[in-house]
């Protein structure tokens, strides 16, 4: 196994290891893992975009002292892992089921590492959108939490069909991997406030995002590319067409979510057999990074629900 760089200085968590994997294409990406005996399991976590591994320390912080290993990915295109443009600047995939490649490298990694059994999901935003495809494709879990999924991207009804026009000729005209309309270079919370920026209402939270880029800049990511946004909205409305996957369910919404389509996530989880939708009030789009009430209530809801699928230690 090749190392990888840890950045434990802005992760919040001394304890986690990265290794470079090299996907069936060729793309080489990064995983992190935080493990220790006796855990009852291991969740995997699918960062939405722009995201890394280090982001998600404190994440695994919380699963450690409930109990269970976890695993996170920086997918291709983001973090440390290989850029698909000449513009590292820029968000882009070529196919989006290409992620999927991604989770079978992470897969192979995870049972080589001998990370312990049963598997959980813990999807975040465009992870979300990630895993529920990977739910389609077999993924191997007895669980499976959700925290803001985009299953929908929140946008204005005059904006939708201008998004979807220019974005489908985007490649075959040849300026597929320029930035989407509004989108630029700065990453987020590069270019906002803690007043203004709408990803959690805790300003500690987002003064570390803020920290994080600072000191580690090659983590950044700006926006996505016209390609991209293609890609995704043709992969939401594909997979919004199909029944829920008959795994155990449990989603987290925040009130003030104004970056995903809560209307997709309510539609979704209506018609999930035994899923669960929680709505946390005040709560942005990050909600695994909000103040430390409804950080509480996630953590806690998501591994009552991993406790309940995962065998009890002898």
């Amino acid at each position: 196994m090749e190392s990888a760089p840890y950045h434990a200085d802005i992760a919040g968590n001394p304890d986690g290891t990265c290794h470079w994997l090299t996907c069936v294409d060729g793309v080489r990406i990064r995983v992190g893992h935080w493990s220790f005996a006796q855990a009852k399991g291991t969740v995997l976590i699918f960062p939405g975009r722009t995201e890394y591994v280090e982001k998600y320390g404190r994440t695994a912080a919380e699963l450690s002292k409930r109990g269970f290993a976890s695993v996170a990915i920086d997918w291709r295109g983001q973090g440390l892992a290989d850029r698909l443009l000449e513009n590292r600047a820029v968000g882009h995939v070529d196919v989006f089921e290409d992620y999927q490649l991604d989770i079978k490298a992470v897969l192979t990694h995870v049972k080589k590492l001998g990370l312990p059994e049963p598997y959980h999901l813990l999807g975040h935003s465009m992870g979300g959108c990630i895993g529920l495809r990977a739910l389609y494709d077999g993924l191997a879990v007895r669980s499976v939490v959700f925290s803001a999924p985009m299953w929908g991207i929140r946008m204005s009804p005059a904006l939708r069909p201008i998004a979807w026009g220019l974005s489908s000729v985007s490649k075959p005209l040849g300026f597929g991997g320029i930035f989407a309309p509004g989108q630029q270079a700065e990453t987020y919370v590069l270019r906002t406030n803690a007043d203004e920026n709408t990803l959690t209402s805790d300003p500690s939270s987002f003064e570390i995002l803020q920290n994080q880029l600072i000191t580690h800049p090659d983590l950044a990511l700006g926006g996505p590319s016209l390609h991209w946004l293609n890609e995704s909205l043709r992969e939401m409305r594909t997979l919004s067409q199909r029944p829920s996957p008959d795994v155990p369910c449990l989603t987290f919404l925040g009130t003030e979510e104004s970056i995903v389509d809560p209307v997709r996530i309510n539609d979704r989880m209506a018609r999930w057999p035994g899923g669960e939708l929680v709505l946390l009030e005040k709560g942005r789009h990050e909600v695994l990074m909000e103040t430390k009430p409804l950080r509480d209530r996630v953590f806690d809801g998501a591994t009552d629900l991993f406790n309940k699928h995962s065998p009890q230690m002898a």
